[in-house]
């Protein structure tokens, strides 16, 4: 009587053929978990760091500037708001002297504020309350121009971040 010693070319042909039908099946989900890690990792670190740097460059201003552009680098001492109590966190309504745009590599880009300039990738807005006697509050929203833009499906990353700046009176 003869033995089976292993396995045929039909069955070998058979196991491959269920491993592709399951490669394939799951492909979509490498693709799906690739374009997450693009958007909510990679974009999501540089809009929160490019948030931060603006929110740094606007907390150097002294409490009652109110001529300060700092849409430019370095701030020039006039032709802007400064610390003036005005402008919008919300990137869908940016106020002009309140927002100011970035390439893809960070680069500011020269901008008005009142049209958005050709190749921006990111944008900038902020907004300075007055949240008590002496107390202002200034929050800095950043976000990419758009999921498709950025190469990914899904939701487009924002960063929000907020500070209080006290008067040194």
């Amino acid at each position: 009587m003869k033995r089976d010693a292993g396995f045929t070319l039909i069955e070998t042909m058979i196991a491959l053929g269920l491993l592709l039908v399951v490669a394939t099946g799951i492909l979509p989900l490498g693709l799906i978990a690739m374009n997450s890690t693009e958007n909510q990792g990679h974009l999501l670190a540089r809009t929160v760091e490019y948030a931060q740097d603006k929110l740094e460059q606007l907390m150097t201003l002294s409490y009652g500037d109110q001529t300060s552009d700092t849409r430019v680098f370095p701030a020039a001492d006039v032709g802007g708001s400064g610390l003036t109590i005005g402008g919008s966190a919300d990137p869908d309504a940016p106020v002009a002297l309140y927002v100011d745009y970035l390439d893809p590599s960070g680069t500011l880009l020269p901008s008005d504020g009142t049209e958005e300039p050709d190749g921006w990738y990111y944008k900038r807005v902020w907004s300075v309350t007055q949240a008590k006697a002496l107390l202002k509050q200034i929050t800095v929203t950043v976000t990419v121009r758009t999921a498709a833009a950025a190469g990914t499906g899904g939701i487009i990353p924002r960063a929000t971040v907020t500070v209080l700046k006290t008067s040194p009176f």
